[in-house]
């Protein structure tokens, strides 16, 4: 971008301290925004900051957007260099792992990868992480070892709300009834209850009780009773912060005399830092990685923010430890060869920009006007957000009408098509603006029974297009029916689109599939995508950058300096 201005390193006048030096009407504007410590330079339209760390990190998230012309080079090329002690390269784990033969009780035929996932839960004892990539049959596979191991009933299965009803139908799928005598019956499957109610009520007695995080700690009392011999904790994900109410009722029930069997289950299991690893771990297998003290002093640092983050040059012994003790990570690309590729296209799209700044303006307004009557620091926290949110939105709104013309273009040859938006009244207008292919939805608030009887009339092919929300239809559903998936919208968060694409790619696809993400032009969609799109965001192991959800308040101040300079520059 030309003349948006210049960053030199200077020795500061009447400090005395090297700092740095910005010029240009718009650069002086934005950096006063994002670092307040800033202070008034010699001429107009430039201005000091200081040098430290966090100055630094405002700079350059500037100049991943816009471009400032550096003066002092040499200067600038030590501080944004990290150095770090090389990397230690270990070995990579090789599981010595067989294809197990599954009990009599289990129904259905294993794939030979998901044979080896069975042989490695029998030697891990059932305390493990199965963090398969999503779309490798985990469910099935943990089934399996239930079905094999001895003593493995009655069995709690803790799963998001969304994935309830599938655990039912797993079950009744793959698991064969056994009777009090041990005689398998062929005919019938093993029982399960799930549970809907917080209120506390003796529960009956049945081979599986399936339950979602939220209702846990309410009904804790109540499945203390049951002799739980088994816990599988689908999506364990939901477990990585040892603050929560689910994660403390969990760590309760894990810890039950009856307890012999712990199993998570997730293909994101590290979201967004290396250290949400421990609580997961301390579950499955207590004492492994020490007390959180002791595995913070051992391989993490506290960031400026008070967050544990785990050392560069400690993460590969982290995740040798975790493969060697807990965690089997697999692939698709390792285990299923005939699977076809997933390919991502970043397309950019017309959008009314007229609407879109116009709009915009409004925001910027409102949120000075909130930032100035805030009383405490979660008031402007809680401004920000709102501000963000109502700006995601009338992106998605000036762009909607290509968004249609795109889908449609698509629909016309004849395949299936699922479109994933983020806000509801996207989801409304998208339903109302296509309604001559009588598309189905899954939207967040419907029943169970709704929800599924969209996505069988999907799958069966007597609707082509799906209409999902993406927090709402990212986990829990499965729409091979379909190769293309368009996003109308962008979530913030890489794990999340990823979790949305792999509802298509995976066992039972095809076909390749291909990811559209729209870009609406001259909107901020473009910087988000660069995000989602050009990064890999594969989150396989303790090993993977961290996960940049670009939800906190640097981001926020970050995206709002740009809005108001999109607004000033028109």
């Amino acid at each position: 971008m030309e003349n948006f201005g210049t960053l030199e390193y200077v020795l500061d006048k009447y400090s005395k301290i090297w700092s740095w030096k910005i010029t240009g009407q718009r650069a002086v504007s934005m950096i006063s925004r994002l670092v307040p410590e800033a202070w008034y330079g010699e001429n107009i339209n430039e201005v000091i900051i200081p040098d430290s760390i966090e100055s630094v990190k405002q700079i350059k998230l500037i100049m991943d957007r816009y471009p400032l012309e550096i003066l002092s080079k040499s200067a600038w090329q030590r501080k944004i260099v990290k150095t770090y002690t090389p990397k230690p390269t270990l070995p990579p784990i090789k599981y010595n792992l067989h294809r197990a033969k599954a009990g009599e009780q289990f129904r259905g035929k294993l794939l030979n990868f998901q044979k080896e996932g069975l042989d490695f839960l029998l030697k891990s004892s059932g305390n493990a992480l199965l963090a398969d990539e999503m779309g490798l049959g985990k469910t099935v596979q943990t089934l399996s070892y239930v079905a094999t191991e001895k003593q493995t009933f009655p069995v709690l299965v803790v799963a998001p709300l969304v994935t309830l009803n599938n655990w039912e139908r797993e079950i009744s799928k793959f698991m064969k009834k056994k009777s009090r005598n041990g005689r398998i019956i062929e005919s019938e499957s093993s029982t399960s209850t799930i549970i809907r109610t917080g209120k506390s009520k003796e529960l009956p007695a049945t081979d599986f009780y399936i339950i979602n995080y939220e209702l846990l700690y309410k009904r804790l009392s109540d499945l203390s009773k049951l002799n739980i011999r088994t816990i599988v904790c689908d999506e364990v994900h939901n477990l990585r912060s040892k603050t929560t109410q689910k994660y403390k009722a969990v760590k309760k029930l894990a810890a039950l005399p009856s307890l012999s069997y712990r199993i998570g289950l997730s293909g994101t299991p590290i979201f967004n830092r290396g250290s949400e690893i421990w609580p997961i771990v301390d579950i499955l297998r207590p004492g492994l990685l020490g007390s959180f003290k002791e595995f913070c002093e051992y391989f993490c640092y506290v960031n400026e923010k008070g967050k544990a983050i785990v050392l560069e040059n400690k993460r590969a012994s982290l995740r040798n430890e975790l493969q060697k003790h807990v965690m089997l990570r697999r692939k698709k690309s390792d285990v299923l060869k005939e699977l076809k590729d997933k390919v991502r296209y970043k397309e950019v799209i017309d959008a009314d920009t007229d609407y879109y700044f116009n709009e915009l303006g409004k925001i910027w307004t409102k949120l000075e006007e909130e930032q100035k009557d805030a009383e405490t620091a979660f008031d402007k926290s809680a401004s920000y957000q709102r501000a963000i949110q109502s700006e995601r939105q009338i992106a998605g709104v000036a762009k909607l009408p290509h968004v249609i013309n795109f889908v449609k273009n698509i629909m016309e040859i004849e395949e299936s098509v699922v479109v994933f938006c983020h806000h509801k009244v996207i989801h409304k207008l998208l339903h109302e603006s296509l309604e001559e292919f009588s598309p189905v939805s899954i939207i967040g608030g419907q029943t169970d029974k709704t929800r599924q009887d969209q996505i069988d009339k999907f799958q069966k092919g007597e609707s082509k297009l799906m209409i999902a929300g993406l927090r709402a239809g990212n986990v829990g559903i499965n729409l091979t029916r379909a190769k293309y998936v368009i996003f109308a919208e962008l979530d913030w968060s890489p794990a999340i689109h990823r979790q949305a694409e792999d509802r298509l790619h995976r066992i039972g696809q095809k076909n390749t599939v291909f990811a559209y993400y729209l870009i609406g032009n001259g909107t901020l969609d473009d910087h988000v995508a660069n995000i989602l799109v050009d990064k890999s965001y594969e989150i396989d192991s303790i090993m993977d950058e961290t996960v940049d959800t670009y939800e906190n308040k640097d981001k926020a101040e970050l995206i709002l300096a740009q809005i108001h300079d999109k607004i000033r520059s028109k």
